[in-house]
């Protein structure tokens, strides 16, 4: 059976990814580093001494849920098409409640 897409997850089910993937620390510091100027996967791999499909891995899961977005495509000097990636979040916020987690997301 596949992944269900953003728009079949019920509300529980994207807070509970968004959370799993604010918990991590890779992500965290790729979120920090686009957080107040884009910069392609290669530079944030650079940046933060992580592997570059680690980086790859956490872009494409950031971007499923919007919490990154792709700010414009600049061409390489090799002719490739590169994406600059920005955060949209500039604040998160995770508390709970009795039933559930409740998740608030302040734009970048």
């Amino acid at each position: 059976m596949s992944n269900p897409k953003i728009f079949q997850l019920s509300k529980f089910d994207i807070t509970q990814k968004i959370i799993e993937l604010l918990t991590n620390v890779c992500t965290r510091a790729i979120l920090f580093s686009v957080k107040k100027e884009e910069k392609d996967a290669t530079q944030i791999a650079d940046e933060l001494n992580i592997s570059l499909s680690t980086v790859y891995k956490t872009l494409s899961n950031l971007e499923e849920l919007t919490l990154i977005q792709v700010e414009k495509f600049v061409i390489s000097n090799e002719g490739k098409k590169i994406k600059l990636y920005k955060s949209r979040i500039a604040k998160a916020e995770i508390s709970m409640t009795d039933k559930e987690p409740v998740l608030n997301l302040y734009p970048n």
